[in-house]
């Protein structure tokens, strides 16, 4: 007796052809809006007309900026990377590790410690 788990489906469904360009367009723009909202950070600790203009709410001050470029940059480029990669196979195992990569990165960005290191000498 086999399981449906032996032969890639799942009651009577087989996933055994999908493409996994989808998922990996998914997970590779994780990783670059992660490390948009690291660069956008550093980058406004290190350029005050930077830091000014992102400040698109007052009260929020830059994080706005920061935040909504990540986020639409992010959207921007899963939806350029789902285009490209629809009906493709792509080596997931590749785009995982650069995901984290950039992901590490990003999150590195948003450290006081490394981003202040780019504040201008006063």
């Amino acid at each position: 007796m086999t399981s449906h788990l032996d032969t890639g489906s799942a009651e009577g469904l087989d996933y055994a052809d999908k493409p996994e360009g989808p998922v990996s367009a998914a997970i590779l723009a994780g990783g670059v809006g992660a490390l948009l909202l690291g660069l956008f950070t550093t980058l406004a600790e290190a350029n005050t007309d930077f830091k000014d203009f992102l400040s698109f709410y007052d009260p929020v001050g830059p994080l706005s900026g920061k935040t909504i470029g990540a986020i639409v940059l992010w959207l921007l480029t899963w939806g350029l990377l789902h285009m490209m990669w629809k009906d493709k196979e792509v080596e997931s195992a590749r785009v995982l590790a650069a995901s984290l990569i950039l992901i590490g990165l990003g999150v590195l960005g948003t450290f006081p410690i490394f981003f202040q290191a780019f504040a201008p000498a006063e």
